[in-house]
């Protein structure tokens, strides 16, 4: 299948991004190079169109059942504005996806999905909406802006009345901005850099993202691709669905516990509770080089000894650490901050360390 052109495809292209396939979208990878996007992230404010996410409304009564039914967090704690990570648990032991949950008001929340992961989530959740839940994919016609790093606060405050600086971390609001009505503002990002993201509708995608450009010029903007996005996550020790998360990755060994809660019945939460009660076999752990070189996924990750303990899942050259880092699984007993570990790159064995993410301190409250 042709993979889809988001909105703005066109455009990017025109400006010179370097589009390829991913998650079933043409998205732009890169527009200069991926270091120097990424510095102008961590240092400045770079964009990133990132409307390949899908989005779900969920409305009625019982809207707030079929979401705790299959998230594992709890969604009970949500107000109005209020956003919560959480993922959706499959049935054997692993994770359909991981989400965010924006709760609008008791009756009305908006699911935000991976790109990758629309159609299953979708059928996932469908599957379990025996509550009358009215649900509405409205992934198609809303565009995403992740406007992301220090001076992105400024940037945006110039093309709206509200007082951006009060909002904060993971809440969001429906605002006029540069013009348009009721867009709804987000204060949270997959950068670690601070910033927001702004959920709007296809047809004021342009003019929006022409506007914040125009407000980001003094501090030299950039368009963002996902080259970038991807080594900016990794810093920060983020989660990657169909990497460091999948069907058949377990939720509490990826460290995802901090958002299981046993407090509610939820999909496999008694496996999973069991599991929890008989300890986990393996962990994912952040890994730093000591020696020169990069981890790269699937690369095994040694013993001293030279046998496999594990697999890296993620891994990268890290622009503001210049040196290799990743994310991958050990058996528990290596998984302690400052265990020796050694990655098997090409045939070689290239020490590394078991250290304690994000790798980069996060500019976010």
């Amino acid at each position: 299948m042709d993979a889809i052109k988001i909105p703005l495809s066109d455009y990017h292209e025109s400006i010179g991004g370097k589009m390829v396939p991913f998650a079933g979208y043409y998205m732009p990878v890169r527009y200069s190079s991926d270091n120097e996007e990424h510095r102008c992230v961590r240092e400045s404010v770079g964009v990133f169109d990132v409307s390949h996410m899908g989005e779900f409304l969920l409305k009625g009564e019982n809207a707030l059942d079929l979401i705790q039914l299959v998230s594992a967090n709890d969604a009970s704690t949500l107000f109005d504005g209020k956003i919560q990570y959480s993922y959706l648990p499959n049935a054997t032991g692993g994770v359909v996806d991981d989400l965010l949950v924006y709760r609008v008001n008791q009756n009305e929340y908006v699911l935000v999905v991976n790109a990758s992961n629309i159609k299953k989530d979708w059928d996932w959740i469908s599957s379990h909406n025996t509550f009358g839940v009215e649900m509405t994919d409205i992934s198609e016609s809303t565009c995403l802006f992740a406007v992301q790093g220090p001076k992105a606060l400024e940037t945006l405050q110039k093309l709206t009345n509200v007082d951006l600086s009060t909002m904060d971390y993971y809440t969001f609001q429906y605002a006029d901005l540069a013009g348009h009505k009721n867009i709804m503002i987000s204060a949270t990002g997959y950068t670690g850099a601070g910033g927001f993201e702004i959920y709007l509708p296809n047809e004021a995608a342009l003019d929006i993202w022409k506007k914040i450009f125009e407000a980001g010029a003094e501090f030299d903007i950039k368009p963002i691709g996902l080259g970038a996005r991807d080594t900016l996550r990794l810093e920060m020790g983020y989660c990657l669905y169909g990497n460091d998360i999948t069907d058949t990755t377990s939720p509490l060994e990826a460290g995802l516990g901090w958002v299981t809660k046993f407090t509610k019945d939820f999909i496999n939460s008694e496996a999973l509770l069991k599991q929890k009660t008989e300890g986990l076999e393996n962990k994912l752990v952040a890994i730093e080089m000591i020696d020169r070189g990069i981890p790269r996924s699937h690369y095994e990750i040694c013993d001293a000894e030279g046998n496999t303990i594990g697999e890296i899942t993620s891994g990268t050259q890290s622009p503001m650490l210049s040196k290799g880092i990743a994310m991958g699984y050990v058996k528990k007993a290596f998984s302690k901050t400052n265990t020796e570990v050694f990655i098997k790159i090409r045939d070689k064995f290239v020490k590394a360390m078991v250290t304690k993410a994000p790798f980069v301190k996060p500019n976010v409250a």
